[in-house]
């Protein structure tokens, strides 16, 4: 399928504004006078790039994605979310399919956007119920959101099912892939040329360790991410974050996630012999998913104990549940020990 198809049509006629720095293609420059600058130089008087060219080439070489396949954004993956509903979505009158629970931001830029958003509870075992999810949709379905692995309940679906609802929609599939270096499971990363109606999201803030950032990405066919590149504003990403995202990401991610990962058994293993601990969920991510007898009453507890972790219980699907993040070994076993000690 041809996605360009399913831009709005006001997009498609947009002209995107045009920057200096879009404007200059390459000399001897010494002098510039271009841009209503300072001339007085203090590391930060000039533009960035705008189009984060040198960033591009360095991530591509990283995960081997064609430069023109990749967006990169602000606030984590949130300005990608955005900008996924503004460039595909009429408001007012397309819609949206997500899995519920999960990611609340697609639910909110929905409802900024003007686009009505319809959630499909997750199976109880919070596998992907594929064919209500095609179910749900109709003519004026543009977008379908997986968060893969999910947030909250920590899983990773089978890429065979993903692909497989990218097959049988004719809309975009928006994989969030914001946990997938803490998975075994796989990415659709390098699935999008032979799915163009794919759009995978990344983000800086989980496995690279660089929360504080605020940066993200998202890659899809070039001709989608061109659009993206027309609906963005100027300069959406700073040269200090570009410069410092280049000068830490020759490393790739951290060099914690194997720690993180270990951490995550142990936490799974452990947490079941705390006689509050109901259940505790399967994880794919650097987080736990975990029923508890009382959630607001074992929440309550632990931050008078300095410990503050995830009150989950109101989302659908997940009553009773504390998610708890996977942190240094110090603090898992101080969380632990706090946990089994609840009510004695």
């Amino acid at each position: 399928m041809n996605p360009v198809a399913l831009i709005r049509k006001n997009i498609l006629r947009l002209e995107p504004y045009s920057t200096a720095r879009d404007e200059f293609q390459g000399g001897d420059i010494s002098v510039w006078l271009d841009a209503n600058e300072s001339p007085y130089q203090n590391g930060v008087n000039r533009y960035p790039d705008p189009h984060q060219r040198r960033l591009k080439e360095r991530i591509s070489a990283l995960l081997d994605v064609k430069p023109e396949s990749i967006f990169l954004g602000g606030a984590g993956s949130d300005e990608a979310i955005d900008l996924i509903f503004r460039v595909f979505c009429e408001p007012g009158v397309d819609n949206a399919v997500a899995i519920t629970p999960s990611y609340g931001v697609y639910k909110v830029s929905a409802a900024i956007n003007d686009v009505g958003l319809r959630e499909v509870q997750l199976n109880e075992d919070f596998s992907l119920p594929v064919e209500r999810i095609l179910t749900a949709t109709d003519e004026h379905t543009k977008l379908i959101w997986i968060c893969s692995p999910n947030n909250p309940t920590g899983n990773a679906f089978p890429k065979e099912e993903i692909i497989a609802l990218a097959e049988r929609f004719h809309g975009m599939v928006v994989v969030d892939e914001a946990y997938v270096d803490f998975s075994e499971k796989g990415s659709l990363l390098h699935d999008i040329e032979s799915l163009p109606n794919i759009i995978v999201l990344r983000t800086f803030s989980k496995a690279w360790g660089m929360a504080g950032m605020r940066s993200g990405m998202a890659f899809a066919v070039p001709e989608v991410i061109e659009y993206f590149g027309r609906v963005k504003y100027p300069y959406n990403m700073s040269q200090l974050v570009q410069d410092e995202l280049l000068r830490r990401i020759d490393g790739g991610t951290s060099d914690h996630i194997d720690e993180i990962k270990r951490w995550a058994r142990i936490m799974y293993e452990s947490l079941p012999e705390a006689e509050c601990v109901v259940k505790v969920y399967p994880t794919d991510a650097n987080f736990i998913l975990a029923k508890v007898t009382d959630a607001d009453a074992v929440y309550d507890y632990l931050i008078k104990n300095g410990v503050i972790v995830r009150n989950r219980s109101r989302m659908p699907g997940c009553a009773g549940a504390l998610r708890i993040t996977v942190g240094t070994p110090e603090e898992n076993r101080r969380t632990l020990q706090l946990i089994k000690g609840y009510g004695k």
